[in-house]
């Protein structure tokens, strides 16, 4: 049977749209023709489009989508029309343009930081929702980063009175015995990426300020042993390498009034062999429970360098062979 190609055509408000669109060197036109099939050709503000009917359906549902977030003054690469030609085809078209809707955050330089992904939208609305959030998923798909963006954010509309982050300080392959320095130098290392994070919603300044009068703390998972955590929102990070102890610990030290992110991938969990992880243990154990809500990220919400992605699907891939 012979298929025949078919003409589509939409068009733009202005030519500094059209460019947004196709990119430079028309990066963007060519990857949004792999990624379909179709043909994408441009007549002033008018864009053509070919291909075979699907093909082409697809390639102008797309493009009309992505032309509604440049409007918004979003930035289009490779990686989000990679991933906007996924959810068209899943059928969840109206989601490319809903996702970035909603303004997260805004950094100490006011930059609007929002959902880039399905996941993480349904991750920041659990966090909304609930009082104790589960957020499994590889690295790069915005765990942590988006805790600490909401946690900043009820800070602000003073919805709590604290902050407090914590990390269980695993060895991965290095001693702390052998570091330089008194305990707090030595933990340093594993609480890094937290102390980025603030810097970057607060700035150094406010940051210090804040922790000098206690509202932030950033801390070991050790340190929270015999508090409990009123009014405040906490983010427990890595919590793959936590203990079955170490987190029904934590679990229980929450209070009045406060709000509970934890993070982990459990995929790279650093415990002895002889350990389980508590986090692998409590997700089992708290499914279904009122109030807390357990978000599953994959490699498509990654919003590191899109060859992140492509690594990930190559270790899910080698592990699904080898029955992990």
């Amino acid at each position: 049977m012979e298929i025949k190609n078919v003409e589509l055509g939409i068009e733009v408000d202005n030519m500094d749209q059209l460019i947004e669109l196709f990119g430079a060197f028309d990066e963007n036109a060519k990857a949004i023709e792999k990624e379909t099939g179709a043909s994408i050709v441009s007549r002033n503000t008018h864009i053509a489009i070919f291909g075979r009917q699907e093909d082409a359906e697809l390639a102008k549902v797309v493009v009309d989508k992505l032309l509604g977030r440049i409007r918004r003054h979003d930035k289009i690469d490779i990686s989000k029309i990679r991933y906007a030609v996924e959810l068209a085809r899943e059928g969840n078209a109206e989601a490319i343009e809903e996702i970035m809707a909603d303004v997260i955050a805004i950094t100490n330089k006011g930059r609007q930081v929002k959902s880039r992904t399905l996941g993480q939208k349904r991750y920041v609305k659990a966090i909304r929702e609930n009082t104790l959030v589960f957020a499994i998923g590889p690295a790069g798909t915005g765990k942590t980063y988006l805790a600490m963006a909401m946690a900043v954010v009820a800070l602000k509309n003073k919805e709590v009175e604290r902050i407090i982050l914590t990390r269980p300080a695993v060895e991965a392959g290095e001693s702390l015995g052998f570091l330089p320095g008194d305990l707090q130098t030595k933990v340093d290392p594993y609480l890094r990426p937290l102390y980025d994070a603030l810097y970057e919603f607060l700035g150094g300044e406010l940051f210090a300020r804040l922790s000098e009068r206690g509202v932030i703390e950033v801390a070991p998972l050790a340190y929270m042993r015999g508090r409990t955590l009123s009014d405040a929102f906490i983010v427990l990070d890595e919590a793959q390498n936590c203990t079955e102890e170490q987190m029904k610990m934590f679990l229980t030290r929450f209070g009045e009034n406060s709000k509970v992110v934890v993070t982990g991938d459990i995929t790279q969990i650093d415990l002895p062999k002889e350990k389980r992880s508590g986090l692998k243990h409590c997700i089992a154990i708290l499914e279904g429970v009122e109030n807390i809500s357990i978000q599953y990220l994959t490699h498509k919400d990654v919003v590191r360098h899109e060859l992140v992605q492509s690594i990930i699907k190559a270790y899910e891939r080698h592990e699904n062979a080898n029955g992990r």
